[in-house]
């Protein structure tokens, strides 16, 4: 079979030096504070500011994020048969990083004139335009690694670069988003404030990463030999992808539904405020940083899917944890066991994203052809429908034990909405994160690096 792409060699050494490390991590701030934001205060936003009944509004959510299924991968297979001086990817990054910018400012800052039912068309609206401009940065940048090394180990190393600052992002939107929210008045007026910052410093941070990448190795596409339907029918033949991609999707929805359900869980059952919440994400993301070099000596000590399982039965058992916890016990406890979760984070987030590159080689191996976009897109849409199917799940379990939604924030809540906060929180994840570790364990499409790749 005629290769579909040529490598063009724009140097770039075997073993990746740090400025490009640190430069293709930087974008990752960008990723985590928007995949964070939205899936941890767009639902509490609409429930307890908007007064949208928290079952509708996952609803909402969901829909929207169902769009990336038929998105994501149309962008990725456009960028793996682009052709331009500045490589494939490029162009979608920096168009990505600009409409993202634009649309996150806008997400939160809802019309004050507009009925309830408007209010709640605003966000959806929004948050549709945000999820494809982001699909234009996210899917480009996810398959650049791929593309950077063939290095089995330096892949996971740069993968760590990237999960830290993705840390970074994640303790911008769940740590400094809510204060700058509470500084700026609360309320509507303080989301509005909170969004405008959210969308400039996406876009700082996604141009600052596509101009330090600009000498990196990257693929020219040179012709495509067979049709778009053969070549999926080849990506789905590629078993390692398709194992892969359900462990990601079932890990992603426990971690959609703890982002969810958290807001509501430091409200509502601790019956503490934002500071408490941004000082739990700040304890969440510092250890997390702190962990990822120790994931990474894990994975070159017992393989990069054993470290995931490791990685996963933590995270789980930290969320468990939770369940017992109330108002009335010291806060120690709380920050304590986030301390635990953000360990598990770190590798959850590490060696899916460090295994990607590895089941492209396979495709590539088999079909002859480069299609990291393609997969690439799969990647992120699967990512985004895990996030949004956790959101679901907790929203449900939210509404079906009596959560009485408010336009101030202030709304007493029955017995039953408390234990369903906790069960949204604490046992769902769990549960899915176990099924997630089960599922890796049943597949045996991991347990060795690719032929060739060195250990």
């Amino acid at each position: 079979m005629t290769p579909a792409t040529a490598r063009v060699p724009v140097a770039a050494p075997e073993r990746l030096p740090l400025a490009t490390h640190v430069g293709y991590g930087l974008g990752a701030v960008a990723t985590g504070a928007y995949g964070t934001a939205p899936s941890l205060l767009l639902l509490f936003f609409m429930t307890d500011t908007l007064g949208v009944p928290a079952s509708l509004g996952a609803l909402g959510l969901f829909v929207v994020k169902a769009w990336d299924v038929a998105i994501d991968p149309v962008i990725g297979t456009i960028s793996d048969r682009t052709r331009s001086r500045w490589g494939r990817r490029r162009p979608y990054l920096m168009t990505g990083a600009v409409l993202l910018g634009v649309s996150l400012s806008l997400l939160f800052a809802v019309p004050t004139t507009a009925s309830p039912q408007a209010r709640f068309a605003w966000v959806l609206g929004m948050f549709f335009v945000t999820s494809t401009t982001f699909s234009l940065y996210s899917v480009p940048y996810i398959a650049m690694p791929a593309e950077m090394t063939d290095d089995y180990h330096e892949r996971t190393t740069l993968m760590s670069y990237r999960m830290a600052f993705m840390s970074v992002g994640v303790l911008v939107a769940g740590g400094l988003a809510p204060l700058v929210r509470d500084l700026a008045g609360g309320g509507r007026a303080g989301y509005a404030v909170m969004s405008l910052a959210l969308g400039a410093i996406c876009f700082t941070f996604m141009t600052i990463s596509v101009v330090a990448t600009r000498r990196v190795r990257f693929t020219e596409h040179v012709e495509r030999p067979i049709g778009v339907r053969a070549q999926w029918a080849l990506a789905w033949a590629n078993r390692p992808l398709v194992a892969l991609l359900l462990v990601f999707l079932v890990q992603m929805s426990a971690i959609g539904c703890v982002i969810a359900a958290l807001p509501y869980y430091v409200t509502y059952v601790l019956e503490r405020g934002g500071a408490v919440f941004s000082l739990g994400f700040v304890v969440l993301t510092v250890v997390s940083i702190l962990a990822m070099p120790l994931w990474v000596r894990v994975s070159r000590r017992v393989g990069k899917a054993a470290g995931l399982a490791l990685s996963l039965l933590l995270f789980a058992a930290a969320a468990l944890a939770m369940l017992p916890l109330a108002s009335d016990l010291p806060l120690l406890w709380f920050y304590s066991i986030t301390a635990v979760m953000g360990v598990g984070f770190a590798g959850t987030q590490l060696f899916p994203f460090a295994m990607l590159p590895d089941v492209i080689d396979y495709d590539v191996a088999q079909s002859g052809l480069r299609r990291e976009g393609v997969f690439s897109g799969v990647w992120m849409a699967a990512e985004g429908v895990g996030m949004a199917l956790g959101g679901l799940a907790a929203g449900a379990v939210l509404d079906g034990t009596g959560f009485v939604e408010s336009t101030t924030g202030t709304a007493a809540q029955p017995a039953s909405a408390l234990v369903g906060i906790r069960v949204a929180f604490a046992v769902v994840p769990p549960i899915l994160l176990v099924l997630s570790a089960a599922t890796l364990r049943a597949s045996a499409a991991f347990t060795r690096p690719p032929a060739g790749r060195r250990r």
